[in-house]
């Protein structure tokens, strides 16, 4: 981290205000990531598709974080932290507009491509706010600050779903229909055409906010967060960083537990065995999944004020690898809340693993942020799981996120620990 950059910020500059409108950022960007949820089972029976198709759909989404993130971070050296975070906005926006059209052919691979788009913008938006997040304040209390941003983050992922099931499956045959009821090709074209309303809605709130973020004044990061000269560069590395070397894997493998629990739980619960839901159904109980994780945010930021940061990581993913044994292994009530429970236990991981990842590195952590931002393209491999759905059976597959809870216990336990802390980088003025 940062040391006087953080700690003591520019003298007059107030970054409550700034941190509270990028908090409105965090959550459009879990409203929108999140609608994808209720969209998969939507476009599964539109365009008939098998799981593996479905997962990848939300493939090609975090493959945007993979191949926008370096671009990215150029463009914000480039045009600076503001006019990127409108460039951000405005990419999303065009990919939302781009939906409708997709809904008006319809067509998959126009949904793919424009769904790419809007999460290429979404990525831009990542790598500028959530290192900003990290830095603005005391080194100590990083992940508390950043789990209680992620946290408004949640509140985006818990209202999406309701917004979902009532716009997109509420008013599809496909939604409303008992599971397992074969479309007829007029009622896929006018299932299509429901998520028109739902986007042009979504388009128009992101340029409102791209207006609001222009005009707003947005207090410079300092020098803590600027890339440090070519020969100065030169005799530092960031593989010399233990947390981060193993951070960059937690990150890309915890993606895969929440992505595929997330994008598999309507299809889950609709089962009969489960809880015998409609879509729409299911695509309410998934708010309480995302509502778990925006309450442990809440929580896990009160906790780490008094106890350590990979502490409560490590007793987090203890309690994740048992909710997920036991919605392998039950069927039900009991497998579906089960489910549900992971949320709980999934909400502080990413904002904990991004600041534990970047701690020590001093000037370098724009860069390592960078990284880990990129690794978010491990929410691309959910499309593992739906092949193990295919195979195996849906219920099964939950056994490759029990795994991935594993490896996030690992981290927080030795990973994390910090191996080469960097002299603190000096704030101007």
């Amino acid at each position: 981290m940062t040391g006087s950059a953080a700690s003591a910020p520019q003298a007059g500059v107030r970054y409550g205000p700034a941190l509270t409108l990028l908090a409105s950022l965090f959550f459009m960007w879990g409203f929108i990531t999140v609608i994808n949820n209720t969209l998969l089972p939507h476009l599964r029976a539109v365009f008939d598709l098998n799981y593996t198709q479905t997962t990848l759909i939300e493939s090609v989404w975090f493959i945007a974080y993979f191949v926008a993130s370096i671009p990215a971070a150029k463009l914000i050296e480039r045009i600076g932290y503001q006019k990127s975070l409108v460039v951000g906005l405005l990419i999303m926006a065009a990919g939302a507009l781009g939906m409708m059209v997709a809904a008006s052919i319809p067509s998959y691979g126009v949904t793919l491509t424009m769904l790419f788009i809007i999460a290429s913008g979404i990525t831009l938006l990542q790598v500028a706010a959530n290192p900003y997040v990290a830095v603005v304040g005391k080194p100590e209390t990083a992940s508390s600050r950043l789990n209680l941003v992620q946290a408004l983050n949640s509140a985006g992922t818990m209202l999406a779903p309701m917004f979902g099931a009532y716009l997109i499956l509420g008013r599809s045959k496909s939604g409303t229909a008992a599971a397992g009821t074969v479309l007829t090709q007029a009622e896929r074209i006018a299932d299509a055409q429901s998520v028109i309303l739902p986007y042009g809605l979504v388009a128009a709130v992101l340029v409102v906010l791209a207006i609001v973020i222009a005009r707003f004044p947005l207090p410079a990061m300092g020098s803590a967060t600027q890339r440090l000269a070519k020969e100065e560069r030169k005799h530092l590395s960031l593989w010399q960083h233990r947390n981060l070397v193993f951070g960059v894997p937690a990150i890309f493998i915890y993606l895969i537990a929440e992505i595929g629990v997330a994008n598999l739980f309507v299809n889950f619960v609709s089962q009969p065995e489960i809880a015998n839901l409609t879509h729409e159904q299911a695509g309410r109980y998934l708010s309480f999944l995302w509502g778990g994780m925006m309450v442990g945010r809440f929580a896990g930021s009160a906790i780490m004020q008094r106890v350590r940061a990979e502490t409560v990581l490590a007793a987090f993913s203890v309690g994740a690898f048992v909710v997920m044994m036991v919605t392998v292994f039950t069927t039900g009530p009991v497998a579906m809340w089960s489910l549900i429970l992971v949320g709980l236990f999934h909400s502080i991981m990413f904002p904990t693993i991004f600041t534990l990842g970047i701690r020590g590195l001093g000037p370098l952590t724009e860069e390592g942020s960078g990284l880990l931002i990129m690794a978010i393209a491990g929410g691309a491999l959910v499309v593992v799981q739906g092949y193990l759905a295919d195979s195996y059976g849906l219920q099964t597959s939950f056994l490759l996120t029990a795994a991935c809870e594993l490896y996030v216990l690992f981290y927080a336990l030795w990973g994390s620990r910090p191996t080469h802390a960097l002299p603190d980088a000096q704030a101007e003025g």
